[in-house]
């Protein structure tokens, strides 16, 4: 504005910007991935433990290279876990190995035998069963397990070996903390088979918002795992098994 061509005041003109709001990233489901079985080839294990994903190892208690493995895996902030073999449908045909726990045993036998294996492996975060298709359906057996387990401060991951399996509901009475395997990944060791595995795992940590996934150490297994990482990682956010257990409910 101006008076006799002078100025007098000035205007302001002040443009309104609309406030930009970050796109929110889409939460990606969370996936763990176990290699059970662990114990007797020393340098597979290590190829496992040098893939660029916290994959979670479980050994075998009295393995030959166990303790080994144990602290090359804590050693890289690694989950270690026990695999601890029980008793299957198929005993005394199928013998689940040393250390077994038997649905034989009484409550005495069972837990020294427990605290023994538990003992090989000292800096466990948890457990996992090695076959145990039978002793899975022992409610009296699992409830002593499990209240040791509790007292120890481990969790414990249901292989599934067996549909019948009373683990949660013990777990559940005992707000043991826990969780369960979806997918077997190399139970036929076939490339074929593998990769579509790797696929269905995908699918159900979709639908589930998580998902566990058990495999072995098999070459191949390891060999498509260090193939598939980068792409299961654009997809999925690979954790250690402890993120992914709960208090069962």
């Amino acid at each position: 504005m101006s008076l006799d061509d002078r100025p007098t005041h000035r205007l302001l003109f002040v443009r309104k910007l609309k406030r930009l709001v970050p796109a929110t990233r889409k939460k990606l489901p969370r996936v763990a991935i176990i290699i059970d079985d662990i114990g007797y080839d020393k340098q597979l294990a290590l190829d496992f433990l040098s893939l660029d994903a916290p994959i979670t190892l479980s050994i075998f208690p009295f393995s030959p290279h166990g303790k080994t493995i144990a602290s090359a895996a804590r050693a890289k902030g690694r989950n270690v876990m026990l695999h601890l073999p029980m008793e299957p449908q198929e005993y005394p045909k199928i013998d689940p190995g040393k250390g077994s726990l038997l649905t034989s045993m009484d409550a005495d036998t069972l837990i020294r035998q427990l605290k023994e294996d538990i003992a090989q492996l000292p800096c466990i975060v948890g457990v996992n069963n090695h076959m145990g298709s039978g002793l899975t359906q022992d409610s009296e057996r699992m409830k002593l397990i499990f209240t040791h387990l509790k007292k120890k401060g481990l969790f414990f991951v249901d292989s599934r070996t067996t549909k019948l399996s009373c683990a949660r509901r013990v777990a559940s009475s005992l707000k043991l903390r826990f969780a369960e395997r979806q997918v077997f990944i190399d139970h036929l060791e076939e490339e074929s088979f593998i990769r579509g595995q790797l696929k269905r795992l995908k699918s159900v940590a979709r639908s589930r918002g998580s998902a566990i996934a058990i495999g072995h150490p098999y070459k191949l297994t390891y060999r498509i795992l260090k193939q598939e990482l980068p792409n299961l990682k654009k997809q999925m956010k690979i954790v250690p098994v402890s993120r992914l257990v709960r208090v069962a409910n």
